[in-house]
């Protein structure tokens, strides 16, 4: 296997779905491993550990929200990018599974370049939040230099404070689950409780004088900026 090539892991039960993404993202220059059932999903995953998981809500043994929801839940597919294929339209099942912590939906029948165009906008993505800068509306984060400005106005805040904020908006409008910020702020060796996000998230907001870090009531947050 190339290990210079991205590697994209796709669960789903229908074979025929398979053999098509396979094809078409194989032609993107993309490795592609493929699951039949959300059990082998997860084994795969562990695996082989894939830049992008596509994960199709409707299958057997485990379904594509349960296996999202345990992966989101192990330190090592924190920034995984997940893409989840559904044939439901309801809205609601979107906003779940985007609050398990999936990246981005896509619904079935599938469109195989539809479907590319935007995993390759979730790469971007994900590539701009590995940058040191941030720059998410009128908001610029300097991780290198521990520097926040909204507006070209500094704003000073504490080191936990600065590094939530610049996990949120390292990926705007993708909801963070509280295990996983308390893990990637305070590390999983550190006893803190949700009281304790919840007073940063308060200060943060406090100091930015913006409403821009979203609460996802008994899931997680999400930061959003307009303008």
């Amino acid at each position: 296997m190339d290990s210079g090539k991205k590697k994209i892991l796709i669960a789903d039960d229908e074979q025929d779905i398979l053999e098509i993404l396979e094809y078409n993202l194989q032609a993107e220059g993309y490795v592609v491993i493929k699951a039949k059932d959300g059990l082998e999903a997860l084994e795969l995953a562990r695996k082989n550990q894939p830049d992008l998981i596509i994960l199709d809500v409707m299958m057997p043994h485990k379904n594509g929200m349960e296996v999202c929801q345990i992966l989101r839940s192990q330190p090592e597919f924190f920034d995984t990018l997940i893409l989840m294929l559904t044939a439901l339209s309801d809205e609601s099942n979107h906003v779940k599974g985007l609050e398990y912590g999936a990246d981005d939906y896509i619904n079935k029948p599938i469109r195989p370049k539809l479907l590319i165009s935007r995993i390759n906008a979730l790469f971007r993505r994900s590539s701009r939040a590995e940058e040191s800068i941030i720059k998410v509306g009128n908001i610029v984060i300097d991780k290198s230099q521990y520097v926040v400005k909204n507006r070209n106005e500094e704003i000073i805040l504490a080191k936990k404070e600065f590094e939530l904020l610049a996990l949120l908006a390292s990926k705007p409008g993708r909801v963070f689950l509280r295990h996983e910020i308390l893990n990637q702020v305070w590390g999983s060796e550190v006893i803190v409780g949700d009281r304790t996000i919840d007073v940063h998230i308060r200060k943060i907001r406090q100091k930015l004088n913006l409403d821009c870090i979203k609460t996802i009531k008994g899931v997680g947050y999400k930061f959003e900026v307009n303008g």
